[in-house]
């Protein structure tokens, strides 16, 4: 989203599995691929025949190895990731359609869909929070991207992306010790947070940063928090499709290193310290929260990393 906007957010940094605090902030870039009007998958194309023909019997011809699937035309479908754009190294790569895909067609469907990028990594089928079963299929490396890895991405014949991966930038919030661990490139530095108050603890797990904005207006009413807070919050780095932000707040003055206060979301203090920080981060980035409760869903923004290895693979439909 861009910068020096304001946009209108229904937030609280609440749980997906709590109706109280399920309502979303601002829309992901459709989260997870639904968003940018992009749409790919990367690929290889078919590989040659390999003839190899012993001399003792010059007609023997070989057996050519398997082409991959041809490509077709894939309607519906979006990719999360701009042409030309850079994230950082958690960001998967989120296909998303305009209608389910049927459990019966999604192999085929998965045959579509190509990354070329020096990676083990695999395709698996997530229920977003907001979409139906079968809308949406997200590819994710074994571990996270390298930096400055190049990726490209295809979603059927038509639809064509290349990325890169921008430096490393790592940032881990220990809601009992109530300070933010950043790594950026190897580099750490820690400041202190408050966060989700008892009852309203924000979530445990990873999240990456799927957009950011200058100012979100985030109303508790839309929270089912009564008239707790009603106004524009600076300096909003946007993590979870149930509205968990980690944002400049007042409070983050008087509690941040001491004590977790707030709704749900991270709160930083006006000193420059949740500037700095905005400045910083780019879509892709990574947000582990330890020492809370209750992991956040993989499909509640890009919580694909809350899935284990083996987890992630059993959710392709070519396994």
């Amino acid at each position: 989203m861009t910068t020096g906007t304001r946009t209108t957010a229904r937030t609280g940094g609440v749980r997906s599995g709590r109706a109280a605090r399920a309502v979303s902030a601002a829309a992901l870039c459709v989260l997870a691929l639904a968003g940018c009007s992009a749409q790919a998958v990367a690929g290889g194309t078919p590989q040659e025949p390999n003839a190899r023909v012993a001399e003792a019997k010059p007609s023997v011809t070989a057996k050519p190895t398997p082409t991959q699937t041809p490509l077709r035309a894939l309607d519906g479908a979006h990719i999360n990731i701009a042409d030309g754009q850079t994230m950082g190294v958690g960001m998967p790569i989120s296909v998303t359609f305009d209608h389910a895909i049927p459990a019966a067609e999604r192999a085929a469907t998965e045959r579509q869909l190509r990354v070329s990028a020096d990676v083990e990594g695999s395709w698996s089928w997530v229920k977003d929070r907001n979409l139906l079963d079968g809308q949406r299929v997200d590819f994710r490396p074994r571990e996270y991207w390298s930096p400055d890895a190049e990726v490209t991405v295809r979603a059927g014949s038509g639809i064509t992306r290349h990325f890169t991966v921008g430096r490393s930038l790592v940032a881990t919030v220990d809601v009992r010790s109530h300070t933010m661990t950043v790594v950026k490139d190897g580099r750490t530095r820690t400041v202190p947070v408050t966060a989700g108050a008892p009852g309203m603890d924000t979530w445990n797990g990873t999240m990456v940063v799927s957009d950011k904005q200058r100012e979100v207006f985030m109303d508790s009413r839309t929270v089912n928090y009564g008239d707790a807070y009603a106004g524009y919050y600076s300096y909003a780095v946007h993590l979870t499709t149930s509205g968990t932000y980690l944002h400049e707040n007042p409070k983050a003055n008087t509690y941040a290193g001491n004590q977790n206060v707030t709704h749900g979301c991270v709160g930083l203090a006006t000193d420059g310290t949740a500037k700095r920080f905005y400045d910083e981060v780019i879509p892709g980035d990574v947000v582990e929260v330890v020492g809370s409760k209750d992991t956040v869903d993989v499909g509640n923004g890009y919580g694909d990393w809350n899935a284990s290895w083996e987890q992630w693979r059993a959710g392709s439909a070519l396994t």
